[in-house]
Parts: structure tokens; sequence; C-alpha cells
């Protein structure tokens, strides 16, 4: 059932009110029993591993120590076994939380007391908003209704997400799911939507457990005969320490998330879920992940049967857990993992340490404390899923991601006295479902775009096309009329899971089918001002509606959640003031002399329609520097040997080679709304580094800040830098450096400084 609404900012669902009116003796979930040390158990309750007073690593010896082999084989996998002679059920761990409490893995399902959960933007929108505080307040509010579900007995309490792979090329189909192309955007989304899901308990303990996946350089399902579960992504080591893994560094460093997924690619002929270098050595050695490894469904299976990467199926078992990987989403290492121990590739010693992994987070999770509705986040129930404030959330999130790309002529915000009546046209102009993209789950209520639009003017509606692929035109004439008895017209076009997906990469970028026909047909058609809005995760190439000068504004609102027809509708009237190449070729840099141009705005070198983080306002705004640095002197560790032959040559100096904690200088930036309307500004920070032999000189992002402004005023605004991370680049060997010289700092589009890097050599320089 679709459950529609025309305020979901003030809506609470009526089946909310009846099961409220059910469940009025408790809310606090009693269907869930303890997943084990049930106090009433009298055989468990006293077992060591039961006792909340000892440290968890104790407690988990202990657990393991009670297994036989064959009961710990079959909790290898994600639909773990129960254990009753120890009084542990069985568990589900494939749940996902993308953007809102998804039912797509097996451990979380709908009904009962809970039909819905709410529905966010796709990531690919929300991550468009550059809000980091909006991103952790998203993880909150799906925790929150993770755990009610949790204690409904309608969930898991692990969750694989966020999706945190760079968006390399616009043609992929989960590009949607990402945060996008730039590696710090998405590393700070993942950090902040994993401490938002995670929660900030008391000694380590977790609200629920987050997953970033899916590691690494994975960014390809489906393309021209070529599948992810054959590709073997060959990566430079510049590339992957610069780009591919920065999200899932940032995701386990700063996010300290509980777990990370490998994926089905290969990278550079290894299977990444068989690789230790990437696992054991990375992952858990180098980054100190708190949590476990996980497979991507089936991949242990894939490696084996699709890449034959080993002869038998027993060495695929042991390479992989031997790789670091504690859990395999799939039946393979329940089947072949004992074989692969009786043969000796495998000792059980390796099982028990992938074991602790996974014990170690259900025990922060709380599942061995006994019962549910006694410990943290007990209390929460089915009033607090879909609540009117995760709503208007879920609203405040699709206002924000939007974009306006262009605005000719002061087209919008449009006007509800000159604009009474409004033609509506296109295959997304009242659609429900396709708002909230893929991996999501049941939504609370849906506004559409028709619906939004319909609380601020009268409407003629024509969808013209019967889906997205719009094969025929045969019901553009009366789009034509529909646009020329109206006041304005707003076209609401773009794509679907039809066209972009799992599994489905895109093999252009054009609008598809005749999309482009009607567009241009009602725009010529049209009696008053003509905007575009683009529905869709991948970008789109518009250029022919850039430069239509019949099409006065282009709107880009991704996939805005089920609150998406209200937002656009906002935004269109003024409530908010927004603010062919192989597809395998995995180097992000350019490549003039082979005809490569690059990937990412970072690399890219050939022409844009919109650059990445251009959004217009209807304000304006302008930037004046208060205060930061001119120049910085990096200081050298004692105990650091610099070759002056290499130095002298690239002018720049390894990260190891100074204290790069010590290392960070701030802009003091005042933002001056010089506009006669309020608004909210994202404030970007690029820089670009001096010019050398072995890396790019092209701008980056280093920095994001947004700030609500009131015309005629200004709000000074801090950005933090920190020199190693922000300022530095990665040579053609991987190794990180930070050159010295003119660093240029690019503040929004019209400021720009330069802060000189000078190493303090002392006599400390060897020849």
């Amino acid at each position: 059932m679709v459950f529609r609404n025309k305020n979901p900012s003030l809506f609470k669902p009526f089946w909310v009110l009846s099961v409220l009116a059910l469940l009025c003796l408790s809310n606090t979930g009693e269907a869930r029993q303890p997943f084990a040390c049930d106090p009433k158990n009298g055989l468990t309750r006293t077992l060591k591993f039961c006792r909340v007073t000892l440290p968890i690593h104790v407690r988990v010896r202990d657990l393991i120590g009670r297994l036989t082999l064959q009961e710990k084989i079959r909790l290898l996998v994600n639909n773990a076994i129960a254990v009753p002679r120890l009084g542990i059920q069985g568990y589900e761990w494939w749940s996902e939380a993308l953007h809102g409490v998804s039912n797509v893995g097996p451990g979380t399902k709908f009904g009962g007391a809970f039909p819905g959960a709410t529905s966010f933007p796709q990531v690919i929108t929300t991550a468009a908003s550059f809000n980091e505080s909006l991103w952790e307040q998203i993880g909150r509010v799906v925790s929150d209704e993770a755990r009610a579900m949790y204690n409904g007995g309608n969930a898991g309490l692990t969750y694989w997400s966020p999706n945190v792979n760079i968006f390399r090329d616009p043609r992929w189909g989960r590009g949607q799911e990402t945060p996008g192309e730039d590696p710090v955007l998405a590393g700070k989304y993942a950090a902040s939507y994993v401490r938002g899901l995670q929660g900030n308990g008391p000694g380590n303990r977790l609200k629920v457990a987050a997953c970033c996946k899916h590691y690494t350089a994975y960014d390809l399902d489906n393309w021209n005969g070529i599948d992810r579960y054959h590709f073997n992504a060959r990566v430079s080591k510049q590339d992957l320490e610069d780009t591919y893994d920065v999200p899932f560094k940032a995701c386990v460093v700063e996010g300290k998330v509980a777990s990370v997924m490998c994926s089905y690619n290969q990278v550079n002929g290894k299977p990444t879920c068989a690789d230790p270098d990437l696992l054991k050595n990375t992952i858990r050695g180098e980054w100190r992940l708190n949590g476990y490894i996980v497979s991507d469904c089936d991949s242990v299976g894939v490696l084996y049967d699709n890449q034959h990467y080993t002869e038998t199926p027993e060495e695929a078992a042991a390479d992989t857990i031997k790789a670091g990987l504690d859990l395999d989403c799939g039946p393979f290492l329940a089947i072949h993992t004992e074989g692969a121990v009786k043969r000796g590739l495998l000792s059980e010693i390796d099982v028990n340490n992938a074991l602790a992994n996974t014990i170690t987070v259900q025990m922060r999770l709380g599942m061995y404390d006994g019962e549910p509705s006694a410990q943290p986040y007990g209390n929460l129930g089915p009033r607090d899923v879909c609540t009117p404030a995760h709503q208007q959330l879920a609203l405040e999130a699709a206002r924000q991601g939007i974009v306006l790309l262009q605005n000719r002529g002061g087209t919008l915000p449009l006007s509800t006295s000159r604009h009474r009546t409004v033609a509506v046209i296109g295959p997304n102009s009242d659609v429900t479902v396709t708002m909230i993209g893929n991996y999501a789950g049941v939504a609370c209520g849906y506004t559409t775009p028709l619906q939004g639009i319909a609380r601020y003017s009268r409407t003629i509606h024509q969808v013209a096309c019967r889906d997205v692929a719009c094969s025929n035109n045969q019901l553009f004439g009366a789009a034509e009329i529909a646009a020329r008895r109206a006041d304005a017209t707003v076209l609401v076009m773009g794509l679907d899971q039809s066209i972009e997906a799992e599994f489905r990469d895109r093999t252009g970028l054009f609008l598809p089918g005749l999309q482009q026909e009607l567009v241009s047909r009602v725009a010529r058609a049209s009696r008053g001002p003509v905007i575009l809005v683009l529905m869709s995760g991948g970008p789109i190439d518009v250029s022919f509606a850039k430069n239509d000068p019949r099409i006065g504004a282009i709107l880009w609102v991704g996939y805005p959640g089920q609150a998406g027809g209200t937002a656009i509708a906002d935004v269109l009237f003024g409530t908010t003031n927004p603010a062919k190449v192989p597809m395998v070729n995995m180097n992000m840099r350019a490549n003039p002399a082979r005809g490569y141009p690059g990937r990412t705005y970072r690399f890219y070198k050939g022409p844009v329609v919109f650059p990445f983080g251009h959004g217009l306002s209807f304000t304006r705004f302008h930037h004046k520097l208060a205060k930061a640095p001119s120049q910085l002197s990096i200081p050298l560790l004692s105990s650091s040997s610099i070759n002056s032959t290499i130095f002298a040559t690239t002018k720049a100096l390894k990260v190891t080679h100074t204290d790069c904690n010590s290392l960070t200088l701030g802009l003091h930036i005042d933002v001056e709304n010089t506009g006669t309307m309020d608004g909210t500004h994202t404030l970007l920070v690029f820089s670009s580094s001096p010019a050398g032999k072995y890396w790019s000189d092209g701008k980056q992002l280093v920095g994001f800040k947004k700030v609500h402004v009131p015309a005629g005023s200004q709000q000074r605004v801090v950005v933090g830098l920190h020199v190693c991370k922000h300022l530095g680049v990665v040579d053609q060997f991987g190794v990180r450096r930070v050159p010295m010289g003119e660093h240029q700092i690019l503040i929004g589009e019209d400021l720009k400084h330069s802060i000189s890097l000078q190493a303090d050599l002392g006599d400390i320089i060897k020849s």
C-alpha cells in the first residue's frame, strides 16, 4: 500500500496510530527474546561469557572455548546457527541501512508493529548537502529505528552500510549509493554516518554495528560484457592510496566502524577477500579495525567458482580466513572450512581468531547481556519509528540535497500569485518508490512531485512517457497542450532503477529514450517559464537544456526520499533557498597520449556541463579571508633520515618524516550574504599543490562548511586544514608526501590564498 500525505513534516501515518492503540501496554518490544544469557535460563546464566562485569575479551575467549569445531564453523556465515546447549539463538548478520532501515537483507522484515521506516534521500543526494552534522543526525535516527525494530523482533543489529566506494565512472549503476567522486567528501560522509549509526556508548558499546563497503576499487557491476565477478581492477599504488582507500581509512580510523566488507573483484590479480595485504595488513594492521571483516555475498564462492583463484574449495576457505576474513555472507565457509582444517590448510586457531572478531562485536552490541529491554536502547519501540521529527529530518535532508544548476533570468522561485496554474509533466512527475532509490525499505509515506506542487498551485498533469525508457511520443501532444495552458511548466525527467542499479551500469549519459525530445517540444510550446527537474543518481548530460534559452532553470534532485515531492516544490516556490572511454580502466589520472581523459573532477581534462561543487542560490554570497597563515615551517622528526638526492628531485617530504599530528592550521573566513533573501551557503575550500613531476597539481577538495546567513549580514566560518592529509600528495609509488613551496587555497569562487610550506631540515638531511 502507498501512503500519501499533504504535509509529511506534520504527518503521523495512520498505521502508527492504530499500532499504538494496540500496543499501549508496552513500547519496549517484548517480542524480542534474549539472544543469549537469558537470566531465566538456569543452565547458562552463570557461565563466564554471560558475566557482564568481566572484560569482553575474557568473555569471548570463554565462549569460544566451549564451542566444538563444527559449531564454530557454522558461526562463520551470515545465517549463524543456534547453539541451544549454551542458550545461544541463531542470528542473521545481513541487514541494510543505507539511507533508512531496509528489507534488502534477510535480517530485517517489515510487518506487524513495524510496517515501514523513515526513508531518507539516497546517499548521493544527501552527500550533495555537504553537511556533516546532517549526515550524523540521519545516522542517529536510522539507528533509533533499527534498535526499535530489533527490540520488536523484526531486525538485527549489524547493518552492512554505508557504501563508500568512489563514484569513479558516471555510468556505474551503484554510484547513487555512494557519497560521490571526491575522496575527502566520501571519507567525511563515511565517518559522520557511521558515528551516527553506532552511537557514542561507554566502553566501546555499540548502538548498532555499521559496515563500510565494498573494499576496494569496486565500481563496476556489469558493463559491456564485463561483470564484477570476473573483473580484475588494475590499480596503481598511487591511485589506491590517493583515491580508492581514502574513504575506507576514514571510516575505520575516524568513524571507528565495526566492520568492513571486501568486494567481489580482484585488485591486481588477487581477490580482495583473499588478500592479506588488504585485509590483515591494512584494515586490521595499519588502520587498527576494532571489528570484523565480512565478504560481499557469495564472494568467497565467486573467487573459487568464477575466478578459479584456487584449485580446491578448501584452499579458497583457508586463503580467505588466513587473509583476515571473519565472516562469509554465503554458505561457502560453512561447507568447506572443516575440510580445510582436516587437510592442514587451516588451523582451529585461525577459526577461533575469526570468531573472536565477530563475537566481540555482538558483545559490544549487548547481545550476550541478557534481557534486551533492560539494556541501553531497550525502551525503543514502534512509537520511535516514523515519528514526525524523523520525517521532518527526511524532508530537510531532501531540501539540502537539491542542487540548482541553472537559473536563467531569475526564473526561480516561482510566484503563487503569478504562476497559479503549473503544468507538471514527465515520467517521474508522480512517482513514489522511484524517489527512494535502491537498498531502501518501506517508506512511512510519500509526497510525489505532483502532490508537492499542488500545495502551491493548481496543476495540470501529463505523464507524457509511460516510464523513463520513454520509447514512444504518442502522448507528447497532450503534454504540449498542457504547457500552453499553464502559467509555468515543470518537467520531472531522469532515471530510475530500470536504468541504473546494482548489476546495471549505463552505456551512455543522455536522457533515456525520447525524453530529450519531450523536453524540447514542451519547452517550445510552453506559455510560461520552463523548469527541468532531473531525478537520478548518476549524472546526466543535459547540454541541450543548458543551451536552450526556453528552459529557464534546471534542478538536480537525486533520489530525494519519501518527502521528495515536498522538497522539490519548496525549492521551486522559494520556501527553501537551495543551496566514451572504457569503464574498466581504473587509472584516475589523464593520459592524453593514449586518449584517456582521466576520472573524477580532480583528474578529468575534458569538457564538463556543470563542474563539481556547482550550485546556485536565490541570493548572493561574498567571501573575505579574516585570518590565515601565509607560511608554515615543517619540522622533521629527529629520527628521520632524508635522502638529499630524492628531496632535491621531488621537493617533497614523506609524511612519515614529520609529526603530522602537530601540523594543523585554520582558515577564518567571513561569509557575507549580499542579496535580499536569507540563505544557507555551502562553503567549499580546495587546494592546489605546487607542480610536481610525480603527482597531479590539479585542485582537490580539502574542506567544507554549511552556514546559514541572513540577508545583509555575515557569519565567520573556521575551516581546519590538516597539512599532511589536505596539502599532501601521493607519488607513483603510493607514498604520501608534503610538497614544499606555494600551495594555492581556493575559497568558493571568488577568493584565493597562498600558503608557503618550507622544510626545517636542520642537520638531519643525508646525502
